[in-house]
């Protein structure tokens, strides 16, 4: 037996006439269709970017469709609840007027003490209901008079008043919600010609009072 040399491996056997680096293999060249692979894939890249553009612009203009859609939506539940509001006012407002003066003379007899037993028991009843359905009642005594709820039926001047002022509540005013049924029947009074406040003609003997002690 033939020993082997140690250290040294076998190499291929080589055709006669052939360099050793022809038995190594050798890469192919690329064809083609592989050197033109990295074009292709720009111009795919570019148009999938041009029709995700298209996309987006799609997308926020049906977004911006069904915001204008939702804010048309909102404002028409905003009428349309207005006009309900509305519309129960003032159906409650004509039942009303044909009830004030039958308030009225409630209200009459309640002041003269009249307002007793079984008489007592409907009025207030009555009462009741028409605050359900909303009623409010106003106008008091040293109020400012306001001629937007105010109905001035008597006019008078006094010393003791600086702007023109309901110095009485002839009949009550009422009012539904911002409507207002009927106003407040007062009568006023004016602060009296060329005559001192009597906040000014007390500030003046203060002053006055304050003044004498001094000492000098």
């Amino acid at each position: 037996m033939t020993e082997e040399t140690p250290g040294f491996d076998e190499k291929p056997d080589v055709p006669s006439g052939a360099d050793a680096d022809d038995a190594e293999p050798k890469a192919a060249p690329p064809s083609e269709e592989e050197a033109a692979a990295p074009a292709g894939d720009v111009q795919q890249t570019a148009a999938l970017t041009a029709q995700l553009d298209q996309v987006r612009t799609a997308l926020n203009e049906r977004t911006g469709d069904l915001q204008r859609l939702q804010a048309e939506y909102q404002n028409y539940r905003r009428r349309v609840e207005r006009d309900r509001v509305t519309v129960k006012e003032v159906a409650a407002a004509g039942l009303l007027t044909d009830l004030l003066p039958v308030l009225d003379d409630i209200g009459r007899a309640r002041e003269h003490g009249e307002l007793v037993g079984g008489f007592k028991a409907v009025a207030e009843s009555v009462e009741t209901v028409v605050a359900k359905i909303g009623l409010q009642q106003f106008g008091k005594e040293g109020e400012p008079f306001d001629p937007t709820i105010h109905e001035a039926l008597m006019h008078s001047y006094a010393p003791d008043v600086t702007e023109t002022t309901c110095v009485a509540i002839l009949q009550p005013g009422y009012r539904i919600g911002e409507r207002t049924i009927r106003p407040a029947r007062v009568a006023v009074a004016e602060p009296q010609p060329g005559a001192t406040p009597a906040a000014a003609k007390e500030e003046k003997a203060d002053d006055e009072e304050s003044g004498g002690t001094e000492e000098v």
